[in-house]
């Protein structure tokens, strides 16, 4: 596998970007950076049969964006293309700057690693028709591979610079005013944001302030790749107690933390009340079901009580692979074969919504939840009120056994899972999970744990995840007994953290 393969990460490219972390040398460099944005310039070329290409390229918070920005530009205008630097963005801003009357480039590249650490850094690809898919990365990778810029013959482009993200905030509040008919309808709430010192500081400027929310107690909405508070990540729990805090502080109506990029985003409610996972998903889906019956897509790790919480609404749960594109192609799928299907939502945060091109937008849902907030003020409820039979399990937990041989692992996962399969059907007391797409997800009765495992192999690294959840106080540790007796029959996994 070549340098450049070994960097792609699903749909996108990550890789280590700066020196600082032992055992972790630099693989994303700024020279390949200009390769990738050189054989991007001409996929989009030969894809549109475009003479002339503009790409815009923008970047969140990291220490390194600048100098990886400035190599995907020197590639980009030595590949003949003109370029849009658009400074400090969001990911999804770089997709829909694509979809303005007049676009403002023919693609888009934004420089991220999501919620990865300070070192860390990628490039994300954007076209008019959405993100690049896995076979369309491969076509840019092997392009790139083969670039020799210094000879490329093509007349050099030029660069321009234009700050996006102002139209774009201004394109939310635009929404919320268009759907409460008010200039200022968050007037008298107070709402917190945590932008986890990554590129989501805008929405408590330019977006809550605006429509008249008072946004006192808002913390890290400072722009720093060193992330110094906390990890910008609506899954990490120090990053949910600290926005949690900041809502019980405050005293505030409403609380949101963005990843970096704010693809992604997870909420609070008052007095400090978490909704994210299957809470926010939940949530969303209260909102959209009430408008019109339809399916649910969601990552496979959801719970059984969110699918009865989703049925009551009139609805279908659709729990599919994890991945965000996965989750997404599937909800774009049963549109297409005529299944009303309005949303495609992860546990992690990344929600796409059929009238938002599928894009999965950290800022749009929250804005949804926004204007859901202001209704629900006015109707003289509280938007927990929706979800207040949401059927919580007693207990829940993840074990994570990693594989020793990095080599042959995905051999040796598939192996443990078949051999999971086989063993799961052979005991009365287990039920395997129909129309299961991923893993192997189980039932288990009221005497062995009451409730259920899903075991799956990671998207990309050598580890076994396991979750588990029980709808009683014990469960959970008589599942990990269960576990813990099949997974040491194997050397490979290493079981010691897990139990």
């Amino acid at each position: 596998m070549s340098l450049i393969s070994s960097l792609k990460n699903g749909n996108d490219i990550r890789g280590v970007a700066m020196e600082g972390v032992q055992d972790e040398p630099v693989s994303l460099t700024p020279d390949i950076a200009s390769r990738l944005g050189y054989a991007f310039a001409l996929f989009l070329k030969d894809r549109y049969s475009l003479s002339a290409v503009r790409i815009a390229v923008g970047h969140d918070s990291r220490l390194t964006a600048d100098s990886l920005a400035d190599g995907v530009s020197r590639g980009i205008r030595l590949a003949g293309a003109h370029i849009v630097r658009t400074g400090l963005s969001s990911t999804p801003s770089m997709f829909m700057l694509l979809k303005e009357e007049i676009p403002f480039a023919d693609g888009s590249i934004m420089i991220t690693a999501s919620h990865l650490p300070f070192n860390r850094n990628g490039l994300k690809f954007f076209t008019p028709d959405g993100g690049l898919e896995s076979s369309d990365l491969d076509a840019v990778i092997r392009m790139a591979e083969k670039a020799e810029l210094a000879e490329s013959g093509y007349p050099t482009g030029t660069e321009t610079t234009v700050s996006y993200m102002p139209v774009y905030a201004s394109r939310l509040v635009d929404m919320v005013h268009k759907e409460t008919g008010e200039e200022r309808p968050l007037e008298g709430l107070r709402i917190v944001v945590d932008a986890g010192n990554g590129a989501g500081g805008f929405y408590a400027d330019r977006v809550i302030r605006p429509l008249g929310g008072d946004t006192t107690g808002s913390c890290y909405l400072e722009p720093d790749g060193r992330f110094p508070n906390h990890i910008p990540n609506p899954e990490n729990g120090d990053a949910m107690r600290a926005v949690c805090k900041a809502v019980t502080d405050s005293d505030a109506d409403f609380g949101i933390i963005f990843d970096t990029d704010v693809d992604r985003a997870g909420c609070v409610g008052k007095g400090g009340i978490r909704i994210n996972r299957n809470r926010l998903i939940a949530l969303v889906s209260a909102m959209l079901l009430s408008e019109r019956p339809g399916t649910i897509v969601t990552d496979s790790v959801t719970s059984d009580g969110l699918s009865r919480f989703i049925q009551t609404r009139g609805g279908r749960h659709h729990r599919f692979k994890r991945g965000y594109k996965n989750v997404i192609n599937e909800a774009i799928r049963l549109n297409a074969a005529g299944e009303y299907t309005p949303l495609a939502i992860e546990t992690s945060g990344h929600a796409a919504f059929k009238d938002n091109y599928f894009l999965d937008d950290g800022a749009y849902l929250i804005t949804r939840l926004l204007i859901l907030l202001g209704r629900t003020r006015t109707e003289g409820k509280s938007i927990l009120d929706l979800i207040a039979d949401l059927p919580e399990p007693a207990e829940a937990d993840e074990i994570r056994p990693v594989f020793t041989d990095h080599e042959h692992f995905r051999e040796q996962g598939q192996m443990v899972l078949n051999e999971f399969l086989s063993y799961a059907r052979s005991l009365p007391y287990v039920r395997v999970a129909p129309d299961n797409y991923e893993g192997v997800r189980i039932n288990l009765d009221t005497d062995h744990g009451n409730g259920w495992i899903l075991m799956r192999m990671s998207l990309h690294d050598p580890v076994l995840p396991i979750n588990m959840e029980s709808e009683q106080s014990g469960g959970v540790q008589r599942m990990k007994s269960f576990l813990r007796d099949f997974l040491s029959q194997y050397p490979f996994l290493d079981i010691r953290s897990c139990f």
